[in-house]
């Protein structure tokens, strides 16, 4: 089993001067040392106008400063918002595709769609379309990273004209996909498609068998791939903190642990938010302190002791997840005591889930070879332009031609005439090699 780290860049109230920054630079160095302690991914989500609980808006800017200061670990959008009132499909394959390049193809490509009313309004979104048009663009951005040129597109959506987006991926076709998966529909949703799940339910390990038994099987069964490659993984976030002692474990990860949960509750489900004024930590305060910590259920497997902790993660590697991800990053979590977790966790957890990882992996992809086969027989692809087809599109200056140059001040006259004459002879090179 593989593990990763997961980000919101969450910042409970009150805020001090210079509180951001020190937030986002203690987050890159926790995702450098989690390079140097071997663990496998960094996870970084996309949301927008979600006070305390995400001020993670740029995911792209951060991911490409941890390329920077990283040399293996895997650099996850968990997820990219793909609406296009969000992001416009073609900026995020350029995006997708530059991170890829700077991290030296190191990218995975999670998406999503997100359910609050605050980034859905706020960007003009119709929440009732929100899944409609994540599946519509997911499959053209693949398209736009794959092909050359990409051939255009006239959808519900969005539409664009033909034209070749670049840069292309160092992962080609293109990086990994994936889904956030909250549920057991979306879980095989994913598995239809193609597409890694990142599931953020704080589920038990007997329901990540079933989620990960009903994945495969459908996945063997009725996969038509959204991309040009298939990620066949099932990732699984629960919570962190590690210690030598159970009891110091608690008091440096429940409470973050918790608000995370807390936050997402009030952004998403149960919460009254006036922008700038809401105070989400004091509420969370007020809750707790009046019925406990564990008001909020589960989910705290991942909180304890070394020993305590391998356990959690057997427990999923037997239920046949690929990836735990890590919600280490949570309410007022410190970050040497993030940090102290994460070195003791490598040094006395990590190694024996490791140290069958390649051979797990080759079984698997055997495995599954033949029901990749299928599923790509079973794909319809975005027809490929032949030259001729290729649309061409004059640039603005070629009205230069229509302009009446004698009219024109001398200095814009003898610029009009030189960019004339460049035009013809651009002309006849273009009639004589026939492009």
């Amino acid at each position: 089993m593989k593990f990763g780290i997961f980000y919101e860049h969450q910042l409970p109230r009150p805020w001090e001067e210079g509180s951001e920054q020190r937030l986002f630079q203690d987050a890159l160095s926790q995702v450098e040392l989690a390079d140097k302690l071997g663990i496998d991914h960094a996870w970084e989500v996309e949301h927008h106008f979600l006070e305390e609980y995400s001020h993670s808006s740029a995911p792209e800017v951060f991911l490409a400063a941890a390329s920077q200061r990283t040399e293996r670990i895997r650099l996850g959008h968990g997820i990219v918002l793909m609406p296009p009132g969000y992001n416009h499909p073609a900026r995020i394959a350029e995006r997708i595709a530059t991170l890829d390049l700077v991290s030296n193809g190191r990218v995975e490509w999670g998406t999503g769609e997100s359910a609050s009313r605050a980034e859905l309004e706020g960007f003009d979104i119709d929440p009732t379309q929100r899944r409609a048009m994540w599946r519509e663009t997911i499959e053209q951005v693949a398209n736009m990273m794959a092909m050359d040129p990409y051939p255009g597109f006239q959808g519900e959506f969005f539409s664009m004209p033909t034209r070749n987006v670049v840069p292309k991926p160092v992962q080609r076709p293109h990086p990994p996909m994936w889904v956030a998966c909250s549920n057991r529909e979306t879980i095989h949703l994913a598995a239809q498609l193609g597409l890694g799940a990142l599931t953020f339910a704080f589920v038990d390990p007997a329901e990540a068998k079933h989620w990960v038994d009903d994945y495969y099987e459908t996945f063997k069964r009725e996969c038509v791939p959204v991309g040009h490659v298939v990620n066949p993984n099932i990732a699984m976030v629960t919570s962190f903190s590690v210690h030598e002692d159970h009891d110091e474990a608690v008091l440096r990860g429940m409470d973050g642990f918790r608000f995370f949960q807390f936050a997402l509750g009030h952004h998403y489900s149960f919460g009254n938010h006036v922008p700038g004024r809401t105070n989400i930590w004091n509420h969370y305060t007020q809750v707790r302190d009046k019925v406990g910590l564990d008001f909020l259920g589960g989910g705290t497997g991942g909180i304890g002791t070394p020993s305590e902790q391998s356990k959690h993660l057997r427990a999923f590697q037997e239920a046949g997840v690929d990836q735990t991800v890590f919600i280490q990053q949570g309410g007022k979590n410190r970050h040497e005591h993030i940090c102290e977790g994460l070195e003791l966790f490598a040094d006395q957890v990590m190694e024996p889930f490791a140290i069958n990882e390649v051979d797990r992996q080759a079984r698997k992809d055997e495995e599954l070879a033949p029901h990749v086969e299928a599923a790509f027989k079973r794909k319809r692809y975005m027809e490929e332009l032949s030259l001729e087809d290729i649309p061409v599109f004059p640039a603005y200056g070629n009205s230069v031609a229509e302009i009446d140059i004698d009219s024109l001040p001398e200095a814009q006259r003898q610029r009009a005439l030189r960019m004339r004459q460049l035009r013809e002879v651009v002309d006849q090179v273009d009639r004589e090699t026939q492009i």
